[in-house]
């Protein structure tokens, strides 16, 4: 079953699930993935929600997932989040959500952290799947677009990296038991491995 097949199962029996896949899809309505290929954005946080479904976490996690990233990336805010899917659902999106005001890209993703530990294991759990999501399809895409990749990025893929590798500390540390946190370590190794091999040609 394919990630899209997975959530629309899970909003055909969950309101709740079926309105943040909604939401989700008018909010990232256009937009693109960097470092994906070319995928549509929607795609990123259906991939996140399905690999949580496919885990057993309860509809208020899923839906969560698929909205985690409508703050940052529409006009859509943690007001309306929360009038719509209620102060639980908004509570974990707020904390996935990066702050913004902070520019320094290491401490902005550090207090990240800090917020996301706090909110619990369920939040750790998102914000794990979305980091192994993002690791996953950065080096597909770097392996078939070569250096062109990091023309999408404003910081470069060895700094992503290294926030990853902390990110995946972090998820170690306080969330032990989450079920893709050896996937994310290789997947990083691969990652590392490909930005430390001899560049492949730009595309």
């Amino acid at each position: 079953m394919s990630p899209a097949e997975r959530i629309e199962a899970a909003a055909g029996r969950s309101p709740l699930v079926r309105s943040a896949l909604e939401q989700a899809r008018r909010d990232h309505e256009g937009q693109i993935r960097n470092g994906s290929g070319g995928m549509p954005y929607v795609k990123h946080p259906i991939a996140v929600a399905a690999m949580l479904d496919e885990r057993g976490y309860r509809d208020e996690v899923l839906a969560a997932a698929l909205l985690h990233d409508v703050v940052e990336d529409s006009d859509t805010g943690l007001d309306e989040l929360r009038e719509k899917f209620g102060e639980e659902v908004a509570g974990m999106v707020g904390a996935l959500t990066d702050d913004e005001s902070i520019e320094e890209y290491r401490q902005r993703k550090a207090e990240h952290r800090e917020r996301v530990a706090a909110a619990g294991e369920e939040a750790l759990a998102i914000y794990g799947a979305d980091k192994l999501t993002n690791t996953r399809t950065l080096r597909n895409a770097y392996a078939e677009e070569g250096e062109a990749v990091r023309d999408e990025f404003k910081v470069p893929l060895e700094l992503k990296a290294e926030i990853w590798e902390a990110d995946l500390a972090l998820l170690r540390e306080k969330a032990p038991e989450l079920p893709f946190l050896d996937d994310l370590e290789a997947e990083l190794t691969r990652l590392r491995a490909c930005l430390e091999a001899p560049a492949p040609p730009r595309a």
